[in-house]
């Protein structure tokens, strides 16, 4: 029963960290600037994402324009892109799979070795999702941070973290720990060894010789 409630609690953690994962990929606020230009008025801040890019007005008033071409993106930002689509496609597979493996389900139940293989290559697959997304925030994230502090990035145009890569770190790192519960769920194998053979008793003697 300990091992089923470990199966699940893995999985239910491995599959929010696949809906926040969704959630940041989503979001256009991948890095942030507090101001655009010396015109505070006009605009109070510029958010980048993966898809479009947004300018928050002070009216409180959001316009979003969608990046018009893909050749005309940074390498950096197709690669995190790419990613990030693949982390939610892995996640989406590791669901599929951990849920066929789960305990509480009544797949595969004739074959108990195959539904507990299931289970750990689904928390395997959750593991390989959360590290591609962790790969892809922290290197968009290693890529502001060195643009924040390059003396020759100018001040208006400098950006800081976004609220999307504070919720794809924490996103991969429950991915990674579902899936590491998933693995560690199953019960270890129990050596069996055959049954011991009673030896035959001796019948008692009844004093009588036969000839």
């Amino acid at each position: 029963m300990a091992s089923g409630g470990l199966q699940l609690l893995g999985f239910v953690l491995a599959f929010l960290g696949w809906i926040g994962i969704i959630i940041s990929t989503a979001m256009p606020q991948w890095k942030m600037a507090s101001y655009a230009g010396d015109n505070i008025v006009t605009a109070q801040a510029l958010y980048e994402g993966l898809w479009m890019s947004c300018a928050m007005q002070s009216t409180g008033q959001i316009q979003c324009k969608v990046y018009d071409s893909l050749l005309k993106l940074e390498s950096t930002l197709q690669a995190t892109r790419a990613l990030m689509v693949a982390a939610i496609l892995l996640g989406l597979v590791a669901i599929f799979v951990s849920v066929t493996g789960m305990k509480c389900m009544k797949c595969m139940e004739d074959d108990q070795v195959k539904k507990m293989r299931m289970a750990v290559f689904g928390g395997v697959i959750f593991i390989i999702a959360g590290l591609a997304a962790l790969v892809a925030t922290s290197w968009y994230g290693n890529r502001v941070a060195r643009a924040f502090y390059d003396p020759f990035t100018p001040v208006n145009t400098r950006f800081e973290f976004g609220s999307a890569l504070f919720i794809g770190w924490a996103a991969a790192s429950l991915a990674i720990l579902g899936g590491a519960f998933l693995c560690c769920s199953c019960p270890r194998r129990e050596t069996s060894y055959p049954p011991t053979r009673g030896y035959p008793k001796n019948a008692p003697s009844t004093g009588k010789d036969y000839v």
